[in-house]
Parts: structure tokens; C-alpha cells; sequence
């Protein structure tokens, strides 16, 4: 059975994200995929500080253990597609959340070829551009990107507000379904041979 792992990258454990997540979570259980949503909590998540360290040791953590990054690499690890949401805070995601993605795939998390779909929301704008930001990580690393009927977006200030945007509900089952179609299409092991990469920096 195929897992999906959906970050909750809220501060609030069951507010608008967590409801968006469920809906996808729910259309995922439907369709016989097993799901496990992880809050990544209201304390701080440290940024990367390109020390490196990670790389050198080549054990796929970082070096820094006081936060949920590793225990949410090693559940990563364990996952064959992945979903994470966010509020919109001044037209971009939850700063600990982007901070955590840096972390995971600068460390080596197991993500490649694994589909993956941002879920944002928003009590009015900044929607897309946090959208954005939220799912171009998932472009550098060969994730496919699973795609609804509309932008991955639910609209909600206050706490189960999102779960009267009908539209945005039915835009998080449709991605479900979609990745749910998507995860069983897919055989990781018939993945394309890529070439190694030849970084080129613009100053010599």
C-alpha cells in the first residue's frame, strides 16, 4: 500500500490547513492510499545555515536535532508522495515550513520521483504567490507535481472556516483523487536515467 505523507506547516494544530489537509487525506483513504499528517508544531524551526555538515557526513539528517527536521525526514523516508499545506502570511507561506523543506532536502530526504502538491490557505490574498513558493522546492528535486481542478487553495480566517469554501474542498478531494491516480500510474523503479548535474555559476 502506497503512503502519503501531508505536512501540516501551521502553527495552529486544527485550524484552515489542518481541515484542507483532511479533505485530501480523506479522498487519499478512499482510495485505498494510507495517509499520516504530521504537524510540524508552534516552535521554532531553524533555517539552514549551509554549514555543510550534512553533505560530508552523508547520512541523510541534519546536524541540527533540536526540532521536528529529522523526524520529518525519516517520515518522509518512509512515504511515497507528499502534500504540504500553509497558511498565507504576507503573500508567502509559514516561514518555519519553507525553513523545514530547505532543511529535509538539503539533508538528502528520500523525495525523488515521489509526487508532491502544495495546499495553501488564505483568509484573503496572497493565495497564489504563496502557492508558488510553496511548490517550486518540489520542481528542483524531479517530484511530479499533482494538480487539481484549480490552484491548491481553501479560503478561511477563523478556526473550520475553510470547511464552508465548498469550492476549495472540493479542489483538496480532487487533488486526492488525483494523486491517489497518479501514485498508482507511477513505478519509481522505471524512473528516467538522468544525467549528472553540471552546475554552471554565473561568476567565474
Amino acid at each position: 500500500m502506497s503512503k502519503v505523507l501531508l505536512i501540516n506547516g501551521s502553527p495552529r494544530k486544527n485550524g484552515n490547513t489542518f481541515i484542507a489537509l483532511s479533505e485530501v487525506a480523506k479522498s487519499l483513504n478512499e482510495q485505498g492510499i494510507e495517509t499520516e499528517i504530521a504537524w510540524i508544531g508552534n516552535k521554532a524551526v531553524r533555517g539552514c545555515i549551509a554549514c555543510g555538515t550534512c553533505r560530508k557526513k552523508g547520512n541523510g539528517q541534519c546536524v541540527f536535532n533540536d526540532d521536528v527536521c529529522n523526524e520529518m525526514i525519516q517520515k518522509m523516508n518512509g512515504a511515497d508522495a507528499l502534500v504540504v499545506g500553509s497558511p498565507t502570511y504576507y503573500g508567502t507561506p509559514n516561514g518555519s515550513v519553507i525553513s523545514l523543506l530547505h532543511r529535509m532536502f538539503f539533508a538528502g530526504a528520500d523525495v525523488q520521483n515521489k509526487p508532491a502538491a502544495a495546499v495553501i490557505v488564505c483568509r484573503r490574498g496572497g493565495a497564489t504567490a504563496a502557492f508558488q513558493t510553496l511548490q517550486m522546492p518540489f520542481q528542483m528535486m524531479n517530484m511530479p507535481l499533482v494538480t487539481s481542478q484549480y490552484w491548491n487553495i481553501a479560503y478561511g480566517r477563523e478556526e473550520g472556516q475553510a470547511a464552508l469554501d465548498t469550492e476549495g474542498m472540493q479542489t483538496m478531494r480532487t487533488l486526492g483523487n488525483n494523486m491517489a491516480w497518479m501514485l498508482k500510474s507511477l513505478n519509481r523503479d522505471e524512473a528516467p536515467e538522468r544525467e549528472p548535474w553540471q552546475p554552471m555559476h554565473f561568476i567565474r
